[in-house]
């Protein structure tokens, strides 16, 4: 898949994202709760990921029986993010919740590539990045303030 594909692809998938904290804040109303929504949210992924895996899939589910713990925490990381959305959707609004959460992702990101933590290549920290995440950052501060 070249560059500029894979950067439209995850545009929509950030279109995506964009839409769902909404979508569970609205389901959590209907609901009653914050948890009850993301666990109905994360259900229906598992099972449209599961179906999608069974047709599709060339891995091994057993692998993960061998995997070391760590491995396995993104469904856990993945259920706090979806459950603080629903909680800061309503309150702060989704263009301030996800600003927030982009400003968290980029400076992670920024640490995980220049570390090479988990496995991916090392990339250097170079002034264009870092200028790039301080005014994206500087950016979500703006919509906080709204």
């Amino acid at each position: 898949m070249s560059t500029i594909l894979l950067a439209v692809v995850m545009f929509c998938g950030g279109m995506a994202v964009a839409v769902q904290p909404s979508i569970n804040a609205r389901l959590a109303e209907r609901l009653g709760g914050v948890l009850e929504s993301a666990t109905i949210s994360f259900a229906v992924g598992a099972m449209a990921l599961l179906l999608i895996a069974f047709l599709a899939g060339k891995g091994s589910f057993k692998a993960a029986l061998s995997a070391p713990l760590w491995e396995l925490t993104g469904g856990f990381l993945g259920a706090l993010f979806v459950t603080l959305f629903i909680i800061a959707v309503p309150r702060i609004g989704t263009a301030a919740a996800m600003g927030a959460a982009i400003g968290g992702q980029l400076t992670t990101g920024i640490l995980l590539d220049y570390y090479g933590l988990f496995g991916v290549t090392p990339i250097p920290l170079d002034l264009k990045r870092l200028i790039g995440t301080l005014l994206l950052i500087a950016g979500a501060a703006l919509i906080l303030r709204h």
